[in-house]
């Protein structure tokens, strides 16, 4: 295996049989099952990476369900997202915690764009009249979410415009071999060829549970702000690194 060889092919660890494909990456029946809710500022401003900044202490908690996702398979994924502004005052979101139960979108989430993820055990379902969210660290429950179903519909276009709309930013953190951050970079990326098939709130609830691997609590829920049931068709593109750490300012 000659240099020039290494250089053309690689792009994803293991080089002889890579976690994931190349993407882009595209999403059919994804579904979103978004909780908003007030929390402590000061927390986020403990965890929300400069130069973006936080000006109203709001967080998503998403659950997600994919159950057919381009080079990824079928999963489930949820965690924490946060209302950030950038440095030209831009709202946008920061996610700040992942969890899911797939290993090739672990790989590649963090590989390529940053996603903060984790390996643990989260489920979206309709249990009778209710939509449930769950999420297990092993056999402890860390998160649950629950929310009316199918209340009030929303306005697909609507919802779909801000999905496509909005910027969202990772912290992304490669080490170097001698264990120091060989990558340490802000990046952004949108969501692309966004069309929303359903979408629905209704009431809902959070609950969160102290776990030390699995910290989702201790961004507190204060109060509810409203939730949504979202079916979509989307594309995850590849993202640009808006700053980096590392460089000299």
């Amino acid at each position: 295996m000659n240099i020039q060889k290494i250089r053309d092919n690689a792009f994803s660890m293991p080089y002889t049989c890579p976690s994931y494909p190349k993407g882009p990456y595209r999403f059919t029946n994804r579904e979103y099952f978004i909780i908003s809710y007030l929390t402590d500022l000061d927390a986020l401003q403990a965890v929300v990476p400069e130069p973006l900044t936080v000006t109203i202490p709001i967080v998503r908690y998403e659950f997600i369900r994919m159950p057919d996702s381009s080079g990824f398979g079928n999963y489930t994924e949820c965690g924490q997202v946060i209302a950030v502004v950038d440095a030209n005052g831009v709202a946008g979101s920061y996610t700040h915690s992942m969890y899911l139960d797939d290993e090739a979108p672990i790989a590649a989430g963090r590989e390529i764009w940053g996603f903060p993820k984790r390996l643990a055990a989260p489920k979206l379902e309709v249990c009778s009249d209710t939509l449930l969210g769950t999420l297990m660290y092993g056999p402890v429950c860390v998160a649950r979410g629950t929310m009316g179903y199918k209340y009030e519909r929303l306005d697909t276009a609507a919802e779909a415009s801000v999905l496509a709309g909005t910027p969202n930013y990772l912290l992304k953190i490669i080490p170097h071999v001698d264990g120091s951050a060989r990558i340490c970079e802000l990046v952004r990326f949108y969501l692309r060829d966004v069309t929303v098939t359903e979408a629905w709130s209704g009431p809902a609830a959070l609950d969160l549970f102290q776990h030390a691997l699995a910290p989702v609590a201790s961004l507190p829920v204060r109060k509810i702000l409203g939730a949504k049931h979202l079916v979509s068709n989307l594309t995850l593109g590849y993202g640009e690194v808006v700053y980096d750490y590392l460089a000299d300012h």
